[in-house]
């Protein structure tokens, strides 16, 4: 996901590119409403935060995130993928800008 951070910048990603004939498409910098992951990432923590135990260290947050991102439903993972088209509308509508939910 190149969203126009700086690590993405860097000469060695942009050698490493061209040597795979990878061509970079322009993209809004801080743009999460392109990131699908993100949408991901929210649910998962959503699922996190509502067990009755919730993790007290790193291990038990792993623990955690593992056994919750082993449950999300297919469906969510496919609604996400499917909502890119009209996101990237979206974006496109609004120059852009922040897409409004």
């Amino acid at each position: 996901m190149d969203d126009n951070a700086t690590c993405h910048r860097t000469l060695a990603v942009q050698d490493c590119l061209d040597s795979e004939g990878i061509q970079r498409l322009v993209w809004t910098a801080r743009s999460p409403d392109l990131n699908p992951i993100e949408n991901v990432w929210d649910a998962l923590g959503r699922q996190v935060s509502g067990r009755n135990c919730l993790p007290t260290n790193k291990n038990t947050l792993i623990r955690a995130l593992t056994e919750e991102w082993d449950k999300l439903p297919q469906q969510l993972l496919d609604n996400v993928v499917q909502s890119m088209v009209r996101r990237v509308e979206c974006c496109i509508t609004l120059h852009g800008g922040h897409i409004p939910y």
